[in-house]
């Protein structure tokens, strides 16, 4: 990425304004002796702004950058001299969104011991698998999840929040040194169609990718920022990365609560929150606000954008909704602005600066402008593998994200859904996402999702799953002549089936597994 490039948007972004040249000899010395670790960011941002707010938790007690980085610095010195943790050891995080798992992801990278970010919708025996493919050496734990803990093998030291605490209280202060090796972040795959896969993240070498995005999504020093998407997602830790180096205040729930988190947004006067499209599905659910809160960025990502919504969104809030497409492995590929869906809703945008981005065929040959074909992207974060060995597919330094769009006439591209989603009827490509995408939109509808299903004479069909806003009722046939009207007839769902609810994990993404259980 070109230097010119690089001064200007940080100083658009304000990370170059003067400073106590103390500080900014401190913040600079960091940097260079810790790198662009999460330890090495949060070093930067105590260095340069010590007494500034980092965390504020959801009962309101807050934590400024140098008590965020004492409290890591000690629970690390304690992780290494009561359990033994050391360069190269896993470290296990199954925690939802609180200071105590910044602290946790913190200590293990200072260490030089891989932090793995445990889903906190995984089930005991799921559990149980990752820990051992991931060779687990310590857990930290919420107290909630204690139960799912039981059935561990017994050399795993399980610590709660108790045990968590108490460790960071007894440790003596003083300083650590750099690690051996650098500490990986381990983000494990949605597993929406199967068992999670651990991919390990890299780790930025300067500031490239952290202006990839801050170009594109105009987020400044010092803003406060709810980051409400689960940050042992890949989306949530990268909102967590963002915040430190750009020394900003995050605000933090637990769990999301619509109600709760707009009036957090307004309390504590947030220019930007982080989250997944569902969960503005949800806020748009309650009534419009008396006081708008003052955002300036409402960033999302981890699955499409229901059509209908941003403009919604939008009208309600302000042009301010921001759509990175990403993946785990991929980190990112393309980031659609408040301009680019306001012309086209279901659009993923365009490549942001120092990004490339093709559409290909099966045999790996560009296709045509409009084309329809595989998405392969390259940039600076593409992941490093997966822990258990196998990779992704990639062509010429690109990643093949396994997903399948297309790029039109003004470069926006547009997914049109998994590569392994497509279905082929009666000899047809059907691709499930448009139409959930059309479902999405009909008045009665508060959330659809389109899967495709075995067919004795057609070798596969589609089939609808929706869920109806309370008191609305809408019959099969009215949706599948809804469908007709607008698209192919290869495209009209045979199975219309009406749920209370969309089985989802906790990033938003429909487990397309439990609805298959609809057809054995």
């Amino acid at each position: 990425m070109d230097l010119p490039f690089i001064v200007s948007t940080l100083t658009r972004r304000g990370l170059l304004a003067p400073g106590r040249p103390i500080r900014v000899a401190s913040q600079l010395s960091a940097l260079r002796k810790w790198g662009w670790s999460l330890a090495g960011e949060l070093r930067q941002a105590a260095a340069r702004d010590p007494g500034r707010v980092a965390v504020i938790d959801e009962q309101g007690t807050e934590l400024t950058y140098a008590e965020l980085l004492d409290r890591s610095m000690r629970l690390a010195r304690a992780l290494r001299a009561a359990l033994g943790v050391q360069a190269g050891d896993r470290v296990g995080v199954l925690c939802r969104n609180h200071p105590g798992l910044i602290e946790t992801v913190v200590a293990a990278t200072l260490l030089g011991a891989d932090a793995v970010l445990v889903n906190t919708g995984l089930s005991p025996a799921q559990l149980a698998t990752v820990a051992q493919e991931q060779r687990l050496r310590v857990l930290v734990h919420d107290d909630e999840f204690t139960e799912r803990t039981l059935g561990l093998p017994a050399d795993l030291h399980r610590l709660d929040e108790q045990a968590r605490c108490e460790l960071i209280d007894t440790a003596l202060p003083g300083e650590l040194q750099p690690p051996e090796r650098d500490g990986r972040i381990i983000v494990l795959t949605s597993g929406t169609t199967g068992a999670p896969k651990g991919a390990r993240r890299p780790i930025p070498n300067g500031f490239g990718p952290l202006v990839s995005i801050i170009d594109r999504i105009p987020l400044h020093v010092r803003d406060r920022v709810l980051i409400a998407a689960p940050i042992f997602h890949t989306w949530g830790y990268a909102a967590l990365q963002v915040c430190f180096a750009l020394r900003a205040t995050i605000v933090l729930h637990r769990r999301f609560d619509p109600a709760a988190t707009l009036d957090d947004l307004v309390r504590h006067r947030c220019q930007a929150l982080f989250a997944v499209p569902v969960m503005l599905q949800r806020l748009m659910e309650l009534p419009a606000p008396e006081h708008r809160p003052p955002l300036k960025v409402v960033a999302v990502s981890g699955s499409a954008l229901p059509g209908g919504l941003p403009a919604a969104f939008m009208d309600t809030y302000g042009d301010v909704l921001y759509n990175l497409y990403g993946s785990t492995e991929a980190s990112w590929a393309s980031i659609a602005t408040p301009a680019d869906l306001r012309r086209a809703p279901t659009t993923a945008g365009r490549p942001p600066h120092g990004t490339r981005l093709e559409i290909v065929d099966d045999d790996g040959q560009p296709m045509p402008g409009g084309r329809v074909g595989r998405i392969l992207v390259g940039n600076e974060m593409l992941f490093e593998g997966y822990t258990s060995g196998p990779d992704r597919d990639r062509h010429d330094g690109l990643l093949d994200t396994g997903d399948l769009g297309r790029v039109n006439a003004d470069g926006l591209l547009f997914v049109d859904g998994r590569a392994d989603d497509m279905i082929v009827s009666g000899g047809e490509n059907v691709f499930p996402a448009e139409v959930e995408q059309l479902l999405a939109q009909l008045p009665q509808v508060r959330e659809a999702a389109v899967i495709g299903v075995p067919d004795p004479d057609y070798g596969q069909r589609l089939a609808a799953f929706l869920a109806l806003y309370p008191g609305e009722t809408l019959d099969a046939e009215a949706v599948r002549e809804y469908v007709r009207h607008y698209l192919a007839r290869f495209s009209v769902p045979r199975d219309v089936v009406f749920v209370k609810y969309l089985p989802r994990n906790a990033t938003g993404k429909v487990l397309t597994r439990e609805l298959r259980r609809y057809y054995g």
